[in-house]
C-alpha cells in the first residue's frame, strides 16, 4: 500500500529515481543482463529469502522505497516489513524479508540498502534533534544541502524523523540570502525588490530574509514585509562554549513581526540552547549533507 507521501514525491518521481539508479548499477544490459556476477554464478531457478537486519539502534526509513526497488527489478519478489517507515528500532531487530528469485534479490540488494541506510541515517539524526528540543516550541528544519538527485528522498527522511521541510527548491519560497543582499545593495533594497516582485508575479510566495546582526534585523523590520527572518550564525562558539545572547536578543527584537529561524553552529549538543532562545525554527544542513548511514544488512538464505 502506498503511504502518505509529501507533495514533492509521487510514484512518477520515485520511478525515475529508481530507473536512473538501476541504470547506473546495471549498465546497458539492464535488469536482464547487467549483473554479470549474479548471472554467471546463480542459476535462474534458485529461490531465496533475504532478511533485513538492523545492526545499530535507529529510526528506519526508506522501507517503502526498498519495496518499489525490488518491484522494479522483479515484480514477483515479495517484500514484507514488520515495521513502518519512521519507526525507532533497536540493534539486532530483524524487521523484514524479501522472497523470490535469488538473482533478483542480488540485483536489488545494494540499491535497496543504499537507499534505506541513507534515509534511516537522516531520520535517526533528525529524531535525535527533535527529541533534544522537546518542550520548546522550536521546530527542526532541513535545508537544500541534499545529495543531488536525491532531494525528495532526503527531505522525506527528515519528515519521517519528525522534522519539517524548509523550501523544497528555488521555486517555492523567496529566500534572500547574504549574497542576494550584497548584490542588491543592502537589506532594505533586497527586501523591497523581493516584495515588489512577489506582488506582480506570485503573491502566494512567502519571503524569508537572512540577517547577520542586530543592525540588519532592525533594517529588515523597518522595511517590513518579511514573513521569516533567518538569524544566521547568531549562536556563536567561544572558548567557553556556545554564546546565544545575540540570538536571544535578535528573537526578542523581532517579536511577532516575523517568524524566526536560527542557522549556523547547530549540532545535537547545541540545539537545545538555541531552541531555548525562543526561536521558531532551527535549520540544520548537517541532517542531509553530513549524514552517517545507519547500519543495515540484508542476508540471503536459499529456500529449501
Amino acid at each position: 500500500m502506498t503511504p502518505a507521501l509529501p507533495d514533492y514525491l509521487d510514484l512518477d518521481v520515485l520511478n525515475r529515481l529508481i530507473d536512473a539508479a538501476l541504470a547506473e548499477d546495471l549498465g546497458p544490459g539492464g535488469v536482464s543482463g547487467g549483473d554479470v556476477t549474479t548471472l554467471s554464478t546463480i542459476p535462474a531457478s534458485t529461490q531465496a529469502t533475504a532478511t533485513f537486519l538492523l545492526k545499530e539502534d535507529g529510526v528506519v526509513a526508506g522501507l517503502w522505497v526498498a519495496e518499489r526497488i525490488f518491484a522494479k527489478v522483479d515484480p514477483a519478489v515479495v517484500v514484507e516489513f514488520s515495521a513502518a517507515d519512521g519507526t525507532a528500532l533497536t540493534k539486532g531487530t530483524r524487521f523484514g524479508t524479501a522472497r523470490g528469485a535469488a538473482r533478483s534479490l542480488l540485483v536489488g540488494e545494494r540499491l535497496a540498502l543504499n537507499t534505506m541506510q541513507r534515509m534511516s541515517g537522516i531520520a535517526t539524526a533528525t529524531r535525535a534533534m527533535v527529541e533534544a528540543v522537546r518542550g520548546t516550541h522550536a521546530q527542526i528544519l532541513d535545508t537544500r544541502k541534499t545529495a543531488p538527485g536525491l532531494r525528495a528522498l532526503d527531505k522525506w527522511a527528515v519528515l519521517l524523523g519528525g522534522g519539517a521541510n524548509h523550501r523544497v527548491g528555488l521555486y517555492d519560497r523567496i529566500l534572500v540570502k547574504d549574497n542576494h543582499v550584497e548584490a542588491s545593495g543592502g537589506v532594505r533594497q533586497a527586501l523591497a525588490a523581493a516584495k515588489a516582485w512577489r506582488a506582480t508575479h506570485n503573491p502566494a510566495l512567502e519571503i524569508e530574509l537572512e540577517v547577520r546582526d542586530l543592525a540588519e534585523v532592525r533594517e529588515a523590520l523597518a522595511e517590513g514585509g518579511a514573513d521569516y527572518l533567518l538569524l544566521d550564525n547568531m549562536a556563536r562558539r567561544t572558548d567557553h562554549g556556545l554564546d546565544v545572547s545575540l540570538l536571544a536578543e535578535a528573537v526578542q527584537t523581532v517579536g511577532d513581526a516575523a517568524k524566526t529561524e536560527a542557522s549556523g553552529n547547530v549540532t545535537l549538543e547545541t540545539v537545545r540552547a538555541i531552541a531555548e532562545t525562543g526561536v521558531d525554527f532551527i535549520s540544520s544542513g548537517a541532517l542531509t549533507h553530513s549524514v552517517r548511514a545507519l547500519d543495515i544488512s540484508l542476508k540471503i538464505g536459499l529456500d529449501e
